[in-house]
């Protein structure tokens, strides 16, 4: 069912599934203020939403997110560009901060703010042609959205200089080696396996999934011993949530049941 209204994306739920589709496809996607506003608004609603339990976020037409609208971008004052960069934070923020794991279904050119939002994901599935980059240094400027400090955190230092001091525009297939991109699927395959991924997602237990992501984020600061300190406490929660007992039980059960011989 589509949720609205939205001008420049649409919301789609299916199960504990949220699609969220960015839909400026004549400017490839590229993000203006009202886009902005509105994926911020969006996955921040998904984030407390106790009937969602994975969100897919894709573009339509052959852009996943072609960064800023640089007719816009170029049109502000000091002022206004400072207030676009502030909210853009924010957005970043509901992305990377969303209790629910999201998966970046990477339909085409995910470049400057577009790959800097894909940065904030958990998961990315891309099809054939998708190319990823953070060309700011073409236009004498660095990414303002995270992407220096993400891309470091998700690259490694040195592929993300490659990245950043050339501007250079990547087939994702390249990030496949270094796990930024989980896999690249066909065209007609990118929807549906995105989707299938969140739906297995979704069927867990929704607090060990929200746990898992607090955790995988927090292993990034390098704080190991508060990493697994926190690792240790939410184990024991779940160990002695209801939801944890029964589970924890039935697999022993079945685990002591004697096991049938095939015979002749």
């Amino acid at each position: 069912m589509t949720q609205g209204p939205h001008e420049t994306l649409t919301l789609e739920r299916s199960g504990r599934v949220a699609l969220v589709t960015l839909r400026r496809a004549d400017q490839l996607n590229a993000m203006n203020r009202r886009m902005q506003g509105e994926i911020t608004a969006v996955f921040e609603a998904l984030s407390g939403d106790d009937g969602v339990g994975a969100i897919v976020i894709t573009g339509a037409g052959r852009g996943f997110m072609a960064g800023a609208d640089i007719k816009e971008y170029a049109a502000q004052s000091a002022a206004q560009f400072d207030a676009f960069q502030a909210a853009g934070a924010r957005m970043y923020a509901a992305i990377e901060n969303n209790r629910k794991p999201v998966i970046a279904a990477v339909n085409g050119f995910a470049l400057g703010g577009g790959m800097e939002l894909l940065l904030c994901c958990d998961l990315v599935i891309a099809n054939g042609f998708a190319k990823l980059g953070l060309p700011e240094v073409k236009l004498g400027l660095v990414p303002g959205g995270g992407g220096t400090q993400r891309s470091v955190a998700k690259l490694g230092r040195n592929r993300a200089n490659l990245l950043l001091m050339t501007g250079a525009i990547v087939p994702a297939a390249e990030f496949l080696a270094c796990g930024l991109v989980n896999e690249v699927v066909a065209a007609d395959e990118l929807l549906p396996r995105a989707l299938e991924l969140a739906a297995a997602i979704a069927a867990e237990p929704a607090a060990a999934i929200e746990g898992l992501k607090r955790l995988t984020a927090h292993a990034l600061s390098g704080e190991l011993a508060a990493g697994l300190a926190l690792e240790r406490d939410l184990l024991g929660s779940l160990y002695r949530s209801a939801d944890g007992q029964r589970r924890v039980r039935e697999f022993a059960e079945k685990s002591a049941r004697p096991v049938q011989q095939a015979g002749p």
